[in-house]
């Protein structure tokens, strides 16, 4: 393998989960507090959204790991488009 792919495999990047988005009036963010609960649109099962570098590479399932969230990949794009 060259050097410089080497180097490039070592590379770190963000690895980011997005678990829903949703639209608030800035009267109801001004109102969060301690406690308040948001309920998403988006329902426990349904897949995640698992990006790098803010790009969508895949997809997966919510998991619990010990105490800790993770992520179960159900499903990962093609390489050329995740490049």
């Amino acid at each position: 393998m060259p050097a410089d792919l080497k180097s490039i495999l070592q590379l770190e990047v963000p690895v980011i989960v997005d678990i829903a988005q949703r639209d608030m009036p800035v009267k109801e963010v001004l109102n969060l507090a301690p406690g308040a609960i948001l309920e998403l649109p988006k329902g426990a099962d349904d897949d995640l959204e698992v990006m790098v570098n803010n790009k969508p590479i895949g997809a997966g399932r919510a998991v619990k790991v010990g105490e800790n969230f993770g992520v179960r990949v159900t499903y990962v794009g093609d390489l050329e488009e995740r490049i």
